[in-house]
């Protein structure tokens, strides 16, 4: 490489890694902004928090919901069983939860830096960037600081993958048993994991066959036991509650439309990574990540179609580019291709000076790709320059806007409206003397009362044919629930239909960027 073609390499660079950071330093912003709040940033939170009260309490959340409070989860319990032992010193919380998923997303950042650091070239500029391009991910962006297990899941995964990549071609058996280790707490942090779990076994089978046998017959005996030991301990509920009420109904347009954004948003990485994935194919084995990022993409991209997923579905396949692109890369700017004699020449030493301008602008194309940025206060000076103006909520700019289904509706900082609102449905709650039905848990959290049902959980339910309802529609007819508080209307439509019976709406709150209705009992004479 020249002395002009190096400087040039490493200005692009640093601009590449400039514009990276800056992505950084606003995903740590927009997680600053969302720890303190006391109430759903994300339809589902709450519930997440209540299941980490039960466990701290040693109990279960695979319940009967056909019996007050007619709640029950559909998640596994590792990540709420990590939160535990915060709810013990600081009681019902999203702070808790909030950091454990954000910190996850880094270990993440960290765990594909380190693979493409050893499994590449030890490159370290590449490695970081790799990492760093991860954090960049519109996806990763907003599922990691919230309260959701779907982090600390992508997070066990790429920590097994990255393991098991290392441990299986040297017949470490401890990297081996530790890798599929992390597979199982993956599992069991959210099924979805599946998918990663099938990825790695079928490779560890393509590498060695019958060492594989011996270990996925560990692995499943293993799995297999946690899976009993939770259906005998919650009565039968672990099989009701966890799997078959997570079978949904699959939607062609949103899965089709979420793999248009998922290209659009990670094309930069995702070219490069499948140039990798031909090259082993052709002139190598087939790497582990390659498998994954093919399993991960295909299977959970379809999986993102189902009603209740959506984008946060692609974020393990975006690990898997990060890091396949980021060995690409390293590869390249070392000249490290080995091509069949019949092509008469080398090609790596002319690549090698492409790559060293070429990758940087492409990590420069990936950053603004996935720019998310406030375009208010001090941001409004860069905004400009960018020239881009808030299409979220007015004041913030989101590359992928929210026009796919299923792309979650969040990213924005929240503001002091945005408290008001949720202390004032808290307050009308505290005003009740009797139950408060909530479609989110964190208000009534918050005011000491009882969480009263998981609406999407009893409607996946009833679509199963595992939900009457019948104490609970008893309740809603006999108007036994001092106020009733909406948003999106996930209950069943037998649950929405009482209400619209004995409850009429009488005031609107808003609050994170959605109308919040609020509802008390008719009157007699009106029912």
């Amino acid at each position: 490489m020249s002395g002009a073609t190096r400087r040039a390499y490493v200005l692009l660079m640093t601009a590449a890694s400039a514009a990276l950071l800056f992505s950084f330093l606003v995903y740590i912003l927009f997680a600053a902004n969302l720890a303190r709040f006391p109430y759903d940033y994300d339809q589902g939170e709450g519930f997440e928090v209540h299941d980490s009260v039960l466990f701290s309490r040693g109990a279960l959340p695979y319940r009967d919901t056909e019996t007050y409070p007619f709640y029950a989860s559909n998640y596994p319990p590792l990540f709420h069983m990590m939160a535990a032992p915060f709810v013990w010193l600081f009681g019902p919380a999203y702070w808790y939860g909030r950091l454990l998923g954000f910190l996850g997303s880094l270990v993440s950042a960290a765990a594909i830096a380190y693979a493409v650091y050893r499994d590449g070239t030890r490159h370290k500029w590449i490695a970081a960037l790799s990492g760093l391009a991860f954090l960049s991910s519109n996806f990763v962006y907003h599922i990691g600081p919230l309260f959701r297990q779907h982090t600390m899941m992508v997070t066990f995964e790429t920590l097994a993958v990255v393991a098991l990549a290392g441990a299986v071609p040297r017949r470490d058996k401890r990297g081996i048993a530790l890798g599929l280790a992390l597979l199982l707490c993956a599992g069991y942090t959210k099924q979805l994991a599946a998918i990663t779990a099938l990825a790695a076994i079928a490779w560890m089978f393509i590498r060695q066959p019958a060492r594989a046998w011996t270990w996925t017959l560990g692995f499943a005996l293993v799995g297999a036991a946690i899976f009993l030991w939770l259906n005998i301990a919650s009565g039968g509920q672990w099989w009701n509650q966890a799997i078959v009420a997570n079978v949904n109904v699959f939607m062609v347009e949103q899965a089709l439309g979420l793999f248009n954004l998922w290209f659009k948003l990670h094309g930069f990485l995702l070219i490069p990574a499948a140039l990798l994935f031909v090259y082993e194919l052709y002139l190598e084995r087939l790497s582990l990540y390659s498998i994954w990022l093919v399993a991960a993409a295909l299977l959970g991209g379809i999986a993102s179609g189902t009603w209740g997923a959506g984008d946060s579905y692609f974020v393990t396949s975006v690990a898997a580019a990060c890091i396949l692109s980021g060995i690409f890369f390293s590869r390249s700017l070392a000249g490290a291709w080995r091509f069949p004699r019949a092509l008469r020449f080398n090609p790596s030493s002319k690549l090698t000076i492409a790559a060293a301008l070429m990758i940087p602008l492409v990590y420069l194309g990936y950053a603004r790709a996935t720019l998310k940025m406030p375009t208010d206060g001090a941001f409004r000076p860069l905004a400009a320059v960018l020239g881009v103006e808030g299409n979220v909520r007015e004041t913030f700019f989101d590359s992928a806007t929210f026009k796919v289904g299923g792309y979650a509706r969040i990213g924005y900082f929240l503001t002091s409206a945005d408290w008001a609102a949720g202390a004032e449905i808290v307050e009308l709650i505290q005003a009740s003397d009797k139950p408060v039905l909530s479609e989110e848990a964190g208000f009534t959290l918050a005011a000491g009362r009882d969480v009263v049902t998981n609406p999407t959980q009893l409607r996946n339910l009833e679509r199963a044919g595992l939900f009457k309802g019948e104490q609970l529609l008893a309740m809603i007819e006999r108007q036994e629930f001092g106020l009733i508080v909406l948003r999106a209307l996930f209950y069943p439509p037998s649950v929405l239909g009482a209400i619209g019976r004995r409850y009429e709406h009488t005031q609107t709150i808003h609050m994170n960027g959605f109308d919040y209705i609020i509802l008390y009992p008719k009157a007699l004479d009106e029912g």
